[in-house]
């Protein structure tokens, strides 16, 4: 406690005034959100959200979700219900603008890392009767995984169904949909392997997409 005392009164007033905001941001979370949560580990940090629906979410430890977050789970929707299940593993860290809607299932692994103006979603909107406005008709729903230690940058969609293996980086601005393995750089609009790690030669190797 003393050595963190005097690491605080060390600290230019920039430092302070960011450490003891970043504190009001942990209680504040505390406060709100605890026990309403279907899990909340340590040192969580939810800054400012524009709407989160704590019923359907688990917060494992040291995870940081910075500005005007959407983390919304369905319950009920087109007159169908739904069990959103939504897991921010151990120190998941989530910049500005994050979009996330879940009615089934989105996991994100530890560690990983979520750029500005992401969105994930399980979600599509069917359009089986042309009638009726897509807005108005049955969800249709497919789990979300994103593996441990993801890099995923700006303005990237990831969409339902995606499986995203451990250690992968995704490109900005992709669209990202299917199943991909670990140890991958993806990119693009809908989202391929650019390169993927190869243990038995220790390199990164080019993969040739058609």
């Amino acid at each position: 406690m003393v050595d963190k005392l005097f690491l605080f009164l060390k600290m230019s007033v920039r430092e302070k005034i960011i450490f003891m905001s970043m504190y009001f941001y942990r209680l504040r979370t505390n406060v709100l959100y605890r026990h309403f949560c279907k899990r909340m580990g340590s040192r969580v940090n939810i800054i400012k959200p524009i709407k989160i629906i704590p019923e359907c979410i688990s917060f494992g430890n040291d995870v940081t979700i910075l500005y005007h977050g959407r983390i919304e789970g369905i319950t009920e929707y087109a007159g169908r219900r739904y069990n959103p299940n939504i897991v921010f593993e151990d120190e998941v860290k989530v910049q500005q603008n994050l979009h996330l809607t879940c009615a089934e299932e989105i996991i994100i692994g530890s560690n990983t890392a979520i750029a500005a103006n992401v969105t994930i979603t399980d979600i599509n909107h069917r359009y089986e009767d042309v009638h009726i406005p897509p807005e108005k008709q049955p969800l249709e729903t497919s789990k979300v995984m994103i593996g441990a230690n993801c890099k995923i940058y700006n303005n990237t969609v990831i969409l339902p169904g995606t499986n995203l293996g451990r250690h992968n980086i995704v490109g900005a601005n992709s669209v990202v949909a299917g199943e991909f393995p670990d140890y991958c750089v993806i990119g693009g609009a809908p989202a391929k392997i650019i390169i993927n790690y190869n243990f038995d030669t220790r390199t990164w190797e080019k993969v040739a997409n058609r």
